[in-house]
């Protein structure tokens, strides 16, 4: 009677890191929050002042500061989870596993702004291809409640998420952070591909069972983009820079237009 083997041959699931760029307070933007502003006030207050920074668990990893003495940006691009590097350089994540990535704004500038942040969530195939059957929401970056931070829920999709700090961040000051851990759902493993052979050795069949994984060296792109708007007529200044509508208190808080 021949005997059945069945061997499992499970391979290492890779997940990556792609090099995320994170870009600072633009241009753009800091012109146009001027747009509505005097003659008068625009001598006063001028978008040399402005700056803004990203942190990551403390650390500053991209901003983008006016110098007026030159006319030039001070920016610099950053990477989110340089810390998952292993020894060879490479990010390795485990689905399902936690890890810490606390993100917050820095008001690096010489006056008072509002903030907001932009995050991008996609994937990319081994042949660095963008794969849209992929859910962006596998990437679990778990955003903070009742930190100062609200959604514009009209303008976010599954893809991207737009954040504003509904508070004025002071010259020189930290928001709360809007994020706390990162997670791979462990759902992404359950997609596998399982492929049978049949092998002959010293007269015996043995049965192998191969199982791959479908997403295995795939990358997830992690992007956050900050910008600032001064808080000098503010719901102008805000509609002209961002395209949105809010109401501002006494207190400078904001409310959107939902």
């Amino acid at each position: 009677m021949k005997k059945i083997k069945e061997i499992l041959f499970k391979p290492a699931f890779l997940l990556f890191v792609s090099a995320v760029l994170l870009a600072a307070s633009t241009l753009g933007s800091a012109q146009a929050a001027l747009t509505y502003y005097s003659e008068n006030y625009a001598a006063e207050v001028t978008v040399s002042s402005i700056g803004v920074s990203l942190l990551e668990n403390g650390g500053k990893v991209s901003w983008r500061d006016y110098r007026h003495q030159n006319d030039q940006w001070n920016e610099q691009k950053g990477r989110l989870l340089e810390y998952l590097k292993d020894q060879e350089g490479n990010y390795t994540i485990v689905p399902g596993r936690e890890y810490q990535e606390r993100l917050s704004v820095h008001n690096s500038g010489d006056i008072d702004a509002y903030v907001r942040v932009i995050l991008y969530r996609d994937w990319q195939n081994e042949k660095g291809e963008r794969d849209t059957t992929l859910s962006p929401e596998l990437i679990e970056l778990n955003l903070l409640k009742n930190q100062g931070w609200i959604e514009d829920k009209k303008a976010s999709t599954r893809e991207r998420t737009i954040l504003y700090y509904t508070k004025v961040l002071p010259s020189g000051a930290e928001t709360s952070p809007l994020s706390d851990t990162l997670k791979i759902s462990s759902d992404i493993a359950e997609k596998v591909i399982e492929t049978v052979s049949v092998n002959q050795s010293g007269g015996k069949k043995y049965k192998t069972i191969t199982t791959e994984y479908l997403y295995n060296g795939y990358q997830f792109n992690l992007t956050a983009e900050v910008d600032a708007v001064q808080t000098h007529n503010a719901q102008e200044a805000i509609k002209s820079a961002w395209g949105i509508d809010v109401d501002a208190a006494e207190d400078g808080t904001l409310t959107l237009h939902q």
